[in-house]
């Protein structure tokens, strides 16, 4: 019995790959600092952990409604709502077990062969392999270091084609922190909002920022609102990975394919999670604020630790929690030299390759992690910086 041909086509996240071989080097006695996986090293926040005690206890224990139940997803378009300044409904949202399936049943609703798909790179590996898995052409925007990590604008315009089906942006991004400027985003939606294109906004990391205001969303631009999928979630803002809700909001003509997806696939998600959601967007916001602030610190000092390693370069990023270093200056590979750092100096971190071909030549550090492991990190790279010292001195 052979698999069907499209499981060809399908990718994985390498950070899990690399975590086992770190958690193997562990086995063995060795001493492994994990800065590879995207997830925030706080608790989630006593009083959502309360809510779901208190569901548990009256029953929420069954079946919901497939679309999300009612009160959250008031709350969402609520919260939606407010932060970015537009007006939606719970009718346009969809509450669905992960972030992830916000990427793939839209997709899977919308992208025909032949559809082409303009999607960040480097950017978070699902983009590209659900791009591929449906038989989609992936069409790469190289983010640029020297724009922040943002479209080339020009680049973005020449890779719109008839054949354009839909356009993803990240912001802030996954893996380098950028966020995509105000202006930018304007002068994007001028180039879609007369398209027939749908726009797949990846707002994951929308409360970890780092400027003044928060980052903006397309959404706010005239015309966009009625053709693009906002995708956001708990896991990163309050630290629920482990309880897998995230959410999309839409046209609704859109929600009612993602139903039928969900109803097929999922049936609905957990209900006792979902009356914590409530208590998350309803209730005190000031564990993440305190918890954006420490990143922001954390932020801060492993950038400029990176900095003064010998071929590094790393920029401070804009949001999220990830350091994305150009390592081009140490004469290796980032494959090679994210190899290295964790076998011989116990740094688990990503080689930026594995978020795509224009990821090559930088490296990922995920600094959510404690200051004190931060610190270790740095300096146990220094260490190891004699053997591309003399390259970099070049």
């Amino acid at each position: 019995m052979k698999l069907a041909e499209r499981m060809q086509r399908i990718g994985v996240e390498s950070a899990f790959d690399v975590l086992v071989r770190a958690r193997a080097l562990e086995a063995q006695g060795k001493n492994v600092i994990h800065l590879e996986i995207g997830e925030p090293d706080f608790p989630t926040p006593q009083h959502i952990i309360d809510a779901a005690k208190q569901a548990l206890d009256e029953g929420w224990t069954h079946y919901g409604p497939t679309q999300g139940l009612p009160d959250l997803r008031a709350a969402i378009a609520e919260n939606v709502s407010s932060t970015r300044g537009i007006k939606v409904g719970p009718q346009h949202v969809s509450v669905v077990p992960g972030g992830k399936p916000i990427i793939f049943f839209p997709m899977l609703a919308l992208l025909e062969p032949g559809d082409e798909v303009i999607y960040p790179n480097p950017g978070f590996p699902i983009y590209e392999s659900m791009i591929r898995f449906l038989g989609a052409t992936p069409v790469a925007m190289p983010l640029e270091e020297k724009r922040g990590f943002s479209f080339d604008l020009n680049l973005f315009r020449d890779r719109l084609s008839p054949r354009t089906k839909m356009v993803i942006l990240n912001s802030p991004q996954n893996p380098t922190g950028g966020a995509i400027p105000r202006q930018d985003l304007a002068e994007i939606a001028a180039m879609l909002c007369d398209r027939d294109v749908v726009v797949l906004s990846d707002e994951i990391y929308s409360r970890i920022h780092y400027g003044s205001e928060p980052p903006a969303s397309i959404t706010q631009f005239p015309g966009m609102l009625e053709k693009t999928i906002i995708l956001d979630g708990f896991s990163k803002t309050y630290a629920m990975t482990g309880w897998r809700m995230g959410y999309g909001v839409m046209p609704e003509w859109l929600v009612d394919a993602v139903n039928k997806l969900m109803v097929n696939s999922n049936s609905c998600t957990a209900s006792f999670t979902q009356r914590a959601g409530i208590a998350a967007l309803r209730g005190p916001q000031d564990c993440v604020d305190r918890m954006v602030a420490e990143f922001r610190r954390r932020r801060d000092a492993i950038c400029a630790g990176l900095n003064e390693i010998p071929g590094f370069r790393c920029p401070l990023p804009g949001g999220a929690f990830y350091a994305f270093a150009n390592i081009t200056g140490t004469g290796m590979n980032s494959k090679e030299l994210a190899d290295y750092l964790l076998y011989e100096g116990g740094v688990s971190c990503l080689d930026g390759g594995c978020f795509g071909e224009y990821g090559k030549g930088y490296i990922r550090f995920s600094y959510a992690n404690s200051l004190e492991n931060l610190m270790d990190a740095v300096a146990r790279i220094k260490k190891l910086a004699p053997k591309w010292e003399p390259v970099a001195a070049r």
